[in-house]
């Protein structure tokens, strides 16, 4: 797919993008840790605070580096935008008006994997990117559209069905949106994207009762038969 600038111009705008904004890029890593904590913790307004931080990253993506930035080389990060607000806004409504959207992060592999796709986000994605030769200040940081996107779908994985399955369709949307330009200018850290989305995508279409036998290692088979019948899958 033809993209309208050079992978020039693109690492030109993450240059321009965090020497204008320092030292954000460090805050906003320090809020996705108290997000990780926050949904870890066991507070009553885990969720609240959690889906807070969340909404904060998207909109801070969509209006700052989509708009601001992004923009000045690509007529469509203007739609970016627009698609980065309207999560963020839609994670704040379901995660703190209705909090309906709850993040728990429950034993067995959703807290396993969940935490490792946040972990690559955080740590994993700039480690990747420095070694492809992508040096700061002309690198993505925490902050920008991919590792925000990923660091959201980790986080997702430990989200609570169904509400998570509305907040997780943008994301997958932009990996695959995203995708195309890492394999084009090389960005392969951008290839965390996808097995994110895969991860997140999993997670949030689980069956409660499959939930149940990954995270609960002593439930054993007999109980998982009578949950089948009970819910009307075996007969």
């Amino acid at each position: 797919m033809a993209t309208p600038f050079s992978l020039a111009q693109f690492l030109d705008v993450f240059r321009r993008y965090n020497d204008a904004v320092w030292p954000v890029q460090a805050i906003l890593v320090c809020l996705a840790i108290v997000a990780i904590a926050a949904a870890l913790s066991t507070g009553r307004r885990r969720s609240s605070i959690t889906s807070a931080i969340l909404a904060g990253l998207w909109i801070w993506t969509g209006v700052v580096y989509h708009y601001v930035f992004f923009r000045a080389i690509n007529p469509a990060a203007t739609l970016f935008a627009v698609a980065f607000v309207l999560e963020g806004a839609l994670i704040a409504w379901l995660g703190i008006v209705r909090t309906s959207l709850r993040f728990e992060a429950r034993p067995g592999w959703p807290i396993v994997i969940g935490g490792a796709t946040m972990f690559y986000a955080l740590v994993g994605y700039p480690l990747v990117g420095y070694a492809l030769g992508h040096r700061y200040p002309a690198a993505p940081t925490f902050g920008v559209p991919c590792p925000t996107t990923i660091f959201t779908l980790g986080l997702l994985v430990w989200a609570t069905p169904p509400r998570s399955r509305a907040v997780v369709v943008i994301p997958t949307l932009w990996a695959v949106v995203a995708l195309f330009a890492a394999i084009r200018f090389g960005m392969w850290e951008d290839l965390g994207l996808a097995a994110a989305a895969c991860v997140a995508l999993m997670a949030t279409l689980r069956r409660p009762w499959l939930d149940s036998g990954w995270s609960d290692p002593r439930l054993s088979l007999p109980r998982l038969n009578q949950q089948l019948k009970e819910s009307g899958t075996l007969r």
